[in-house]
């Protein structure tokens, strides 16, 4: 039987636009996070989004991650 992790939530600011990823800051640890997407010309910097991806982070620096989705809101 194969067990598909529960999707994941993050709270984050916008620090850099570039194209097809984010770097953002999460609002929770305060940590940097390179965030991989389709739509990163959808959002400007200092902009508050909740991202929703897999739950899987590299251990890289910053730590990447790949964006299920990824909607505008006030969250920090």
């Amino acid at each position: 039987m194969e067990t598909t992790p529960s999707a994941v939530t993050m709270c984050a600011t916008v620090l850099q636009v570039c194209r097809c990823e984010l770097c953002v800051c999460d609002c929770e640890t305060c940590q940097k996070v390179l965030v991989h997407t389709d739509c990163a010309c959808h959002f400007r910097v200092g902009q508050q989004v909740c991202i929703t991806y897999s739950g899987a982070m590299t251990r890289s620096d910053p730590p990447q991650i790949t964006a299920e989705s990824i909607r505008p809101v006030r969250c920090c």
